[in-house]
């Protein structure tokens, strides 16, 4: 059973959702970014996704642009992404999720992308601007089944399109709840928990709800229909504010504990 597999297995027998945690890998700086994961596993967050900082991020809101520059200043790349994984596996066997714009990938080309997660104990991949169509190309190359691969379903997406997405997927569904950017505001709570009833009806995977969840109710909500929530642009958005204080893990800390209490059901 996967890292993903026995989190949403456990938290389910528990009548918990998961707390799915982004922050850009190396922000705000390589150093600090060590005491941010710990500060947000202590936390609670029970699914963690590092964001690789990249110069073009189209899907992301201003917080998260602001934090890939950061990130990309103190030199953080896709390779030193995957060895911050690996020096967390040294405390920590939470579920990672690299969550990518496929360019650094394919720089980097599939194969050796596919090892070296695998390696530094990766468990699963996000690439955000590649549909199924594109993607044969970049799963062909991989030399096994030891990574998950988590498509997004748009809050656009017809069922019959959710079905087909669904059955190419593995690890668990994320699901957008809103057009526009990450940290978007006009989070409509009702027409999340339709949509997420809805593409829950076509697939057996864990569905994850992300953009715009911000406050423990969006959380609470979101977690009474779907397996999970995912918090970004607020976690970057309390490190942008406190980038030189010196309690930051702490604020983290104290601010991911009040959101894992609100997946409680």
């Amino acid at each position: 059973m996967s890292r993903l597999q026995h989190v949403f297995e456990a938290l389910k027998d528990k009548g918990e959702g998961a707390l799915v945690g982004f922050v850009t890998a190396g922000d705000p700086d390589p150093t600090t970014s060590i005491a941010v994961l710990r500060a947000m596993i202590d936390g609670g967050v029970d699914i963690l996704e590092l964001g690789v900082p990249f110069s073009d991020p189209t899907a992301d809101g201003p917080v998260i642009q602001r934090s890939s520059a950061r990130a990309l200043a103190h030199g953080m790349t896709l390779e030193k992404t995957l060895q911050l994984c690996r020096a967390l596996r040294q405390w920590s066997d939470i579920p990672v999720v690299i969550f990518s714009y496929y360019n650094p990938i394919l720089a980097m080309g599939g194969a050796r992308f596919y090892k070296e997660s695998v390696r530094c104990g990766v468990d699963a991949v996000l690439v955000v601007d590649l549909p199924p169509e594109e993607s044969r190309e970049f799963l062909d190359q991989w030399s096994g089944n030891a990574l998950d691969f988590i498509r997004l379903v748009a809050p656009t997406t017809p069922p019959e399109r959710m079905a087909a997405i669904a059955e190419d997927a593995s690890g668990f569904l994320y699901l957008v709840s809103m057009t526009g950017v990450t940290g978007s505001a006009g989070l409509n709570l009702d027409e999340v928990t339709a949509t997420a009833q809805r593409l829950k009806q076509v697939t057996s995977l864990p569905v994850c709800v992300g953009f715009g969840i911000s406050q423990p109710e969006h959380v609470r909500t979101v977690c009474q229909t779907a397996d999970g929530a995912v918090v970004g642009s607020a976690f970057e958005r309390l490190i942008e504010e406190n980038l030189k204080a010196p309690d930051l893990a702490e604020r983290l800390r104290r601010y991911a504990r009040t959101l894992k209490a609100a997946t409680r059901r």
